[in-house]
């Protein structure tokens, strides 16, 4: 037989299980849908509640028994008092162990059942579409993923199975009471409607106030997060007092919606204490007076009333269940959100996947615009209309093994466009052709697989270099071919420089390295994936001149059999291409050589005047600045300094 944990583990690893098909109207069909393979023994767990509360009332008839029958009138108390004690004893043991069994079991399917959504969401994360990430905070995705997922957790290890308790409380205490004495029985139970009405009215309201809650914390997540993540640009412009301030603003909030939530919980508990204390006063008040009048006898009052404290208890401990009911009420819609959303579908059957492609690719008045976010917490199930359009009518023809370079202000729609090559995103009209099939026919697993992207902020993982370098290449390579590509983007001895070399860590985003170095290690992780097209978004910008001209000069070598386009600002970095596209407010305005396109009228020529001349400008200042002093021969007469114009 298999353990609890050997079981979760199966559980675990079933990758045809689809927490998305736990979703559904009603939220308590989905909660239970969550902890499917689990839901055995959450049924045993509250069965074993259920037998503990009858060994407990077992527990009260046999006091009810020994007072009635041995200690008031029997002279055997003596010789009867051992077995009633062991029968005490015995009830104990029972009651004890099923309570244990229950809160094992339960804390068992709710560990196992969140370890899974744990592991789910992450999965489902990593597969969601670029639109669903752009309108998400990263703050707020963390927050759904631990905090809400713990508040889950809670809901199945001790409310969800609370509500199990009442309910095997309330059938086995009132069943028991009713055979005690049904009169008082019925005068006990005046004020639990009275409270389970107040529980209902509370509930929405709490409810409300914790969403507010969990929204506003997330806030402060990704403040946090934010900030953190950009010390060193926070301490560069000594703006820690601004963000100070704003981080102040941030916490006040939050600080004012769990006042709120707390002054809630505030006024329901001596509400519910005081009407729960109440009847327990007025009940044991009639039941001493029926014990002192002879209709009943002081074993069964001492029955009734521990039975009448047992079955109170959980019904003032309603407040506390329906508060974590509200928590994790909300913090499982959160969650369903998430899980709603669907996947980025990475295959394809509407064409044969070629072993290789050549590269060709043909834009064909191609628009483009973005969905747009009304919703102003992120949420996913934001609106779908779209924004004024970023690209318009793109018509290029990009040959195998050309080099493209698109130029362009900020904002007209360069980077875009080559983000519609891999698919990030879904163009909304036109047609893209690869190798002159139609782009959204081909899986985005093997389009992504061929072409290879250097962006314009380069990011390392938290880890080895070498693990950087190797983190696009899905076969074993050897040394020598990472060698290569390090050597191709001058990066190989500097690395060599490091202590541990290749396997030196390089820190959180790769902290440790220079921009430059940083993005010649992703120029050679880009490299060592080998794609057919390859896409330099402004991948140059983070390296000095000298540098840059040493990469151009290997990479003009590497391009030779690739389909390239390069995203840039400096004339420099672009001027060799085979076809230089200049963009403007989304169009395509000019289109050429530099040849052409720099004795034209137009944008291009505008760039190319004003960086030559401050290129010019430089040289002369660096000329003048290395010129060796010669002595001056006879009286200083300084330059003259032409008078400014009026």
């Amino acid at each position: 037989m298999k353990s609890g944990f050997e079981r979760s583990q199966t559980l675990l690893q079933k990758p045809e299980y689809d927490l998305k098909n736990t979703l559904h109207a009603n939220r308590a069909v989905s909660l239970w849908r969550l902890i499917s393979g689990y839901q055995s023994i959450y049924a045993v767990a509250t069965v074993c509640l259920g037998l503990a509360a009858l060994t407990r009332a077992g527990s009260l008839y046999l006091l009810r028994y020994f007072v009635d029958t041995v200690l008031l009138t029997s002279n055997r108390i003596l010789e009867l008092a051992p077995w009633y004690a062991l029968g005490f004893v015995l009830l104990a043991v029972v009651q004890g162990g099923s309570s244990f069994w229950s809160g094992k079991l339960a804390s068992q399917a709710a560990e196992g059942a969140c370890c899974r959504i744990r592991n789910y969401l992450y999965d489902h994360l990593q597969h969601l579409s670029f639109p669903f990430h752009d309108k998400m905070q990263t703050g707020d995705l963390l927050q759904r993923a631990t905090s809400d997922v713990e508040a889950i957790r809670k809901l199945y290890a001790t409310n969800l199975i609370g509500v199990g308790r009442i309910g095997m409380m309330l059938l086995v205490y009132l069943t028991g009471m009713f055979m005690l004495h049904w009169q008082l029985t019925l005068m006990s139970l005046v004020i639990i409607p009275v409270v389970i009405v107040l529980s209902l009215l509370f509930f929405p309201r709490i409810q409300e106030r914790y969403d507010e809650f969990q929204k506003q914390e997330a806030r402060l997540s990704t403040r946090l997060q934010e900030n953190l993540s950009g010390i060193r640009v926070v301490r560069a412009f000594v703006r820690q007092e601004f963000e100070e301030d704003l981080t102040k603003r941030e916490n006040l909030r939050f600080l004012q919606t769990g006042r709120r939530l707390v002054m809630m919980h505030a006024l329901y508990w001596p509400v519910s204490d005081i009407l729960t204390l109440a009847q327990i006063i007025v009940t044991t008040f009639l039941g001493a007076r029926l014990v002192m009048t002879g209709d009943m006898t002081l074993g069964t009052f001492l029955a009734f009333t521990g039975m009448l404290g047992q079955l109170m208890f959980p019904i003032r401990n309603l407040g506390r269940l329906i508060t974590q009911f509200s928590v994790g009420w909300v913090s499982y819609q959160r969650i369903a959100e998430i899980l709603a959303a669907d996947r980025e579908t990475m295959a394809s059957s509407q064409t044969h996947v070629p072993a290789s492609i050549a590269g060709d690719v043909r834009f064909h008045r191609v628009e483009f615009a973005y969905e747009s976010r009304t919703q102003a917490d992120g949420s996913p199930q934001a609106d779908t209309r779209r924004t004024p359009t970023v690209l318009n009518g793109i018509t290029l023809h990009a040959a195998p093994g050309q080099i493209v370079a698109l130029l362009g202000p900020t904002g007209s729609g360069k980077s875009t466009l080559v983000s519609l090559l891999p698919r990030f995103y879904e163009y909304t009209s036109g047609q893209i052709l690869l190798d002159g099939i139609e782009l959204r026919q081909y899986p985005k697993a093997f389009i992504r697989r061929n072409v290879g992207i250097v962006q314009q902020e380069p990011f390392l993982f938290s880890t080895t270099i070498r693990e950087n370098l190797l983190f696009g290449v899905t076969d074993p390579i050897a040394d020598e071919e990472m060698y290569a590509a390090t050597r191709a983007a001058f990066i190989h001895d500097a690395i060599c420089s490091f202590p541990q070399g290749y396997d030196t860590e390089v820190g959180e985003k790769g902290v440790t390295l220079s921009g430059g170095q940083k993005q010649r290690i992703t120029i050679a992780r880009t490299l060592l994936k080998n794609p057919r097209i390859l896409i330099l978004d402004d991948a140059l910008s983070a390296v000095d001149m000298a540098t840059e001209t040493q990469i151009r000069a290997a990479l003009k070598t590497l391009m030779k059999t690739r389909t390239t386009f390069i995203i840039g600002h400096r004339i420099q970095s672009i001027m060799h291409a085979d076809q230089i596209l200049v963009l403007d407010k989304g169009r395509i305005v000019q289109k050429g050589i530099h040849e052409e396109l720099s004795t034209s009228p137009g944008l291009y020529q505008d760039v190319y005047r004003i960086q030559s001349r401050i290129e010019d400008e430089l040289q002369a200042d660096l000329a003048q600045s290395v010129q060796p002093s010669l002595p001056v021969k006879g009286p200083y007469a300084p330059p003259a300094i032409a008078p400014l114009p009026v």
